[in-house]
């Protein structure tokens, strides 16, 4: 259900996650991810647990969409997990040495991730993953 196209049905997966976390229930093992990228963001805490699941976050009203950025999280968790693109796991231990943290090496590699995902949609392809590669290696020299 991760993928799923419904907004409002993807930021409940993340409401429940961060509900059961708080109420110390049984989570399923997607459920504990999510809900640790959620631990490591109190800013967005009151987002996630607000019963307005359907609000728009505008970059133009300078705006973070908090569900956007933790979705990257857990897009770079699955890339390093899997390797995929080969090399990410090397890239990602290398980051996370030089700044003394994984959280922070994360969200440097998120940058990478998010243009390369812009730029294949505008293109209206898949992403390069070389191009994005290259961008990631850039962060840790």
């Amino acid at each position: 259900m991760i993928f799923a196209q419904d907004r409002k049905q993807l930021r409940s997966m993340y409401a429940e996650a961060w509900r059961k976390q708080s109420e110390r229930l049984p989570m399923s093992p997607l459920e504990l991810q999510i809900a640790a990228v959620i631990e490591l963001h109190p800013e967005y805490h009151a987002d996630v647990a607000s019963d307005n699941l359907d609000r728009e976050y505008t970059p133009d009203g300078g705006q973070t969409n908090p569900f956007l950025h933790m979705g990257l999280h857990l897009g770079i968790r699955e890339q390093v997990s899997t390797n995929r693109p080969p090399g990410i796991a090397k890239i990602h231990a290398v980051l996370s040495a030089q700044l003394g943290d994984a959280h922070a090496a994360e969200h440097r590699m998120i940058d990478c991730l998010a243009e390369a995902l812009w730029e294949a949609q505008q293109q209206n392809r898949a992403p390069d993953e070389e191009s994005y590669l290259e961008r990631l290696r850039r962060l840790t020299q």
